[in-house]
């Protein structure tokens, strides 16, 4: 049981009490003071002060300040008049008064600490999103000071080409002419100038009739081929969805995309010249990078998915598996960019890509609640929710997610989901 504090003294003027009491060899740290209108508690273990005051005050002003070894409390009255004593006398009051006194305290004190607590974690999520934001808000500057850098190069080349085309022109036309201008002056068979005009014959000798031009043979042509019939086989459709539901289309489009994503390999990368050619193959790459992440070596994988996207760019599961080794690594930003390159690559959104679809979501939404924006969290799991319904994990979480945001639940480092252990795809 704690020993209660004889040792304290008090005074008082016209408005405040003044409570001087000795801590006892207590550090500032181990002190708690629990204070209302009706009600002051301070305790230090092993000891405790417990003050049923005579009159009420003014929480709200009231004071305590902890140090040098002594604790000095001021409590402002609401009402200026000189107290009697510090405290009711506990010898006359009921005990049950006195204990819906201290429970009265101690439920108000509580609300006053999750208050507190909820406009503490408010404004961190705020100065969070701001930061954020304005992060955001200088790569896309920095990105549009990029692009004019780029569009002023690209017409100062362009009126340069334009400028040396019409010179060459210019020069091409001036040599024509002057071929030409040579070619008519040579032409000229004047006496003196090494001709025979004795022996010219008139120019109508040269003429030569159309009828005597010899016709070029008219080559042989094949006959025509005869018509017949060829053979088409179609390969059996890959998905199990019937025809009537109309995704044909979008469907054949995401192969498509897959296949010409396949085969767009980037040959021109410098560091490709002393590379075996299985290291020169994304799949390759990718396998090797999932290995990795299995494994435990984290840094190895983004290595080896950052290659690969060197190679080829438009495999959404490379930037799917790089978010989840960014997510093991604390990487919580880059793990955002890459999950959003990876939803922008998944379209069509068909029923062969909704798997992706939700774990890139629920990767995502995990790394915006280690930032604490569980607002933007939430949304990307109900994205996922909206694609697997009866996923009763992915409703979990996002049951845990809402009680989090209204204060129902602490807030935790700790993943929310398991989107980030594997990264199968």
């Amino acid at each position: 049981m704690p020993v209660l504090v004889p040792d304290y003294t008090w005074t008082q003027t016209q408005s405040t009490v003044h409570i001087h009491l000795p801590l006892k060899g207590a550090k500032p740290g181990r002190v708690h003071v629990t204070s209302t209108d009706e009600y002051l508690k301070v305790h230090f273990q092993p000891f405790l002060l417990e003050v049923f005051l005579f009159q009420p005050v003014d929480d709200d002003r009231s004071t305590a300040r902890i140090g040098n070894g002594v604790a000095n409390i001021t409590l402002y009255k609401k009402t200026n008049n000189q107290w009697e004593q510090l405290m009711i006398n506990t010898s006359k009051t009921d005990k049950e008064v006195m204990k819906q006194i201290r429970m009265k305290a101690l439920m108000k004190n509580q609300e006053k600490l999750t208050a507190e607590s909820k406009t503490k974690t408010q404004k961190r999520q705020e100065e969070r999103k701001y930061t954020l934001q304005s992060m955001m808000k200088l790569e896309d500057e920095e990105r549009d000071s990029i692009r004019k850098i780029k569009d002023t190069e690209r017409k100062k080349t362009t009126a340069e080409l334009e400028e040396w085309q019409t010179k060459q022109k210019g020069e091409e036309d001036a040599r024509v002419q002057r071929k030409e201008k040579e070619r008519s002056h040579g032409g000229k068979n004047k006496p003196g100038n090494g001709s025979n005009p004795l022996t010219e014959r008139p120019s109508s000798v040269y003429s030569i009739s159309v009828s005597e031009v010899k016709k070029p043979e008219q080559k042989h042509l094949p006959a025509p081929r005869a018509a017949g019939n060829i053979q088409v086989k179609f390969t059996p459709r890959v998905f199990p969805t019937a025809l009537r539901e109309s995704r044909v289309a979008e469907e054949e489009e995401w192969l498509r995309k897959q296949a010409e994503a396949r085969r767009s390999v980037n040959a021109e990368v410098e560091e490709l010249k002393d590379l075996k050619d299985e290291e020169r193959n994304p799949d390759w790459l990718k396998e090797k990078g999932d290995r990795c992440f299995l494994t435990g070596d984290y840094l190895g994988a983004v290595n080896a998915y950052n290659l690969a996207i060197r190679l080829n760019r438009k495999i959404p599961a490379l930037y799917s598996n790089r978010a989840a080794c960014h997510l093991k690594l604390k990487n919580l930003h880059k793990a955002i960019e890459d999950c959003s390159q990876a939803l922008s690559l998944l379209t069509p959104p068909v029923q062969s890509n909704a798997a992706s679809r939700v774990r890139v979501h629920v990767r995502r939404g995990t790394a915006f609640c280690h930032l604490q924006l569980y607002t933007e969290g939430l949304l990307d799991y109900q994205a996922a929710l909206n694609i697997d319904p009866e996923n009763q994990a992915l409703q979990a979480d996002a049951q845990r997610i809402r009680n989090v945001i209204q204060g129902l639940e602490p807030e935790t480092q700790q993943n929310t989901t398991k989107g980030c252990e594997s990264p199968n795809h």
